[in-house]
């Protein structure tokens, strides 16, 4: 295990760097707009929070993962490992299974009035992408993603998004069409389109190889 991956999980888990915790970071960055890290240093340590507060949670952090994580870790067993290896290649295959068929056929088609399909494996594997709706001589790719409970984006699907921006640039290359993200989210009651502004984008999209 590296410890930047252990920081990470242990980070995201309790979300000790949220926005509610150290601030609008981003927000604050561009109003300050430093020439080095040095100024940016300085001006979060006076405008934002203090040295000492980002220490303070540093060690909350250090307590999380001694307290909580280090005991999680030390009290998993083989057959641990052999369950969670089955639930995820058998039942989480099943369940995100279902989540396309529920979004995409039920939801996302019937909204679009639009025949969707599932794409060839070699547009799995050179292109990520899950689905397609063609437009006259041109394809329009879809990317299923299962989010948490909350809809949350964890570590993992921020890392995908960013290493699968370029095999989307190739598809529309070469099809014409935009890759679109399609975040699946469970509610208590069903599985719903996490962010819905996707579908009027597609509209768009659909509408603008259509002329």
């Amino acid at each position: 295990m590296h410890k930047e991956w252990i920081l990470n999980q242990s980070n995201m888990r309790w979300g000790l760097t949220h926005k509610k915790k150290v601030g609008a970071v981003m927000k604050e960055i561009r109003k300050c707009s430093p020439k080095t890290l040095a100024e940016w240093k300085a001006y979060y340590f006076k405008e934002v929070y203090p040295k000492k507060y980002l220490v303070g949670l540093g060690k909350e952090l250090y307590k999380h993962i001694h307290d909580t994580v280090i005991p999680e870790v030390k009290s998993i067993n083989k057959q641990d490992c052999i369950d969670f290896i089955e639930n995820v290649v058998i039942n989480r295959t099943f369940q995100g299974y279902k989540t396309e068929i529920k979004v995409i056929y039920e939801q996302l088609q019937k909204v679009l009035k639009v025949d969707i399909r599932e794409a060839p494996d070699e547009w799995d594997r050179l292109y990520n992408v899950d689905y397609f709706i063609k437009v006259k001589s041109k394809y329009i790719g879809l990317q299923i993603k299962p989010l948490g409970v909350e809809g949350d984006f964890d570590l993992q699907v921020i890392k995908e998004k960013i290493q699968q921006a370029r095999t989307f640039e190739e598809f529309t290359k070469r099809y014409g069409g935009k890759v679109f993200y399609i975040f699946s989210v469970e509610s208590r009651k069903d599985k719903k389109i996490a962010n819905p502004e996707v579908i009027e984008q597609i509209k768009t999209e659909i509408a603008r190889l259509s002329n």
